[in-house]
């Protein structure tokens, strides 16, 4: 899957937000102060012909929708980080976030929680 640009990423974050919206939509989801409608428009063509987006033609006005989900996405590009920084290994990544000083030990326990109901889960079905 191709990465998006920043500039991408952002117009996908608020049209999964949105799940449909319209190029005004679009643009009015953007702080002050907000970027022309015609570098939105771009950016949103663009968009369409990588394949993340789709739209449905009402007269003159297009109704944008997500062709590609945000956790299909988000599972693409975490495969990449993981592969390009901690050399394919989850559990060297996993360790940078165990290292981390940022995290707080009710977040670590939150971790801990997950992976053990995932560990269950696993267990259950074999």
């Amino acid at each position: 899957m191709k990465e998006l640009t920043k500039a991408e990423e952002q117009i996908m974050q608020y049209v999964w937000k949105l799940e449909k919206a319209y190029l005004k939509d679009i643009v009015a989801q953007f702080p002050e102060p907000k970027p022309a409608y015609t570098t939105i428009s771009t950016v949103i063509r663009v968009l369409t012909k990588k394949g993340f987006l789709g739209f449905n033609t009402y007269g003159k006005v297009n109704e944008y929708y997500p062709l590609v989900s945000k956790k299909e996405y988000f599972g693409s590009h975490f495969k990449g980080i993981v592969k390009s920084f901690f050399n394919g290994s989850l559990s060297g990544f996993a360790s940078f976030f165990t290292e981390s000083e940022d995290l707080s030990i009710s977040e670590l326990e939150e971790i801990k929680r997950m992976v053990e109901d995932k560990i269950d889960q696993k267990k259950k079905t074999k």
